[in-house]
């Protein structure tokens, strides 16, 4: 069962894509157009319904946030098709042009980006009527970056967000970076959050902020542990609700409530 679902958020334009093969999605994803130019362009696995909103429109520009494949899955087709200029983080620009591995489940939910030519983003992003503010935020990974429209209040987060409180981490993010970059992204106004699989119109500073505070407290709290002489292995028994169980079984230990724990103490063992 695939989804795609056309939402209008004031100015801005919204495409929800879910892949499921054999029921709902696990996960949707969200790609915005705004006056001829899309923040992030879905997962590969809906390569067929992302080119078929696109076909009667000009795309002049593809902004994207980090270079997971369910968030560059179809910038390649899309310049290749388009011409359109593809732009991100240096760092982004060269895991898209060299390509980037995937691990089986990433390969079956989501599907694997093509390589493609990706320039590195100015001062500003200049998209019509808008203009983004580039924001670097590692953590969810190392090229992960938001783009502020300042005048309109809005974030286009990417994967900085999620929800007000993460139940797993992948074995590649790290915790004390995540707090920094809410830390840095806290200092501007906005309200509107338009997250890739979580948008929130309203509030979505206070959102930021909740999020902040659940990993602040979670990192206090393994690392007071860690202090007490538990080993890993007690605070994660300690900590664990079990509520990782099925993404921990089908990312095959990539994504689990475990690494969040081993993230937190990187610090504490340096």
């Amino acid at each position: 069962m695939n989804i795609v679902q056309r939402e209008t958020f004031g100015e801005i334009e919204a495409f929800q894509l879910g892949f499921g093969p054999f029921g709902r999605p696990l996960m949707s994803v969200y790609m915005y157009w705004l006056d001829g130019h899309l923040i992030d362009t879905g997962q590969r696995n809906m390569r067929q319904a992302v080119m078929g909103l696109l076909a009667a429109r000009k795309v002049e520009g593809v902004l994207l946030t980090h270079h997971h494949e369910d968030h560059s899955g179809n910038a390649a087709a899309i310049r290749r098709v388009h011409g359109a200029g593809v732009t991100g983080h240096p760092q982004t620009c060269r895991l898209m042009e060299s390509g980037f591995s995937i691990r089986p489940y990433q390969f079956y939910v989501w599907g694997k980006a093509d390589r493609t030519e990706v320039v590195p983003f100015n001062r500003f992003y200049e998209a019509g009527r808008f203009r983004f503010k580039p924001i670097h935020t590692p953590g969810h990974s190392s090229d992960h970056t938001v783009y502020l429209e300042e005048s309109r209040g809005w974030l286009f987060s990417g994967d900085l967000y999620l929800g007000d409180k993460i139940k797993y981490f992948r074995a590649d993010e790290q915790l004390a970076e995540q707090i920094d970059s809410l830390k840095k992204v806290l200092r501007f106004d906005f309200d509107s959050m338009l997250c890739a699989h979580r948008p929130c119109l309203q509030n979505g500073k206070m959102r930021l902020q909740s999020k902040l505070s659940f990993l602040e407290d979670f990192f206090g709290n393994v690392l007071a542990m860690k202090q007490k002489g538990y080993s890993e292995r007690a605070i994660i028994r300690k900590l664990s609700s079990g509520q990782d169980r099925l993404v921990k079984w089908v990312t095959l230990g990539n994504a689990s409530f475990a690494n969040m724990v081993r993230s937190a103490m990187k610090p504490a063992q340096a």
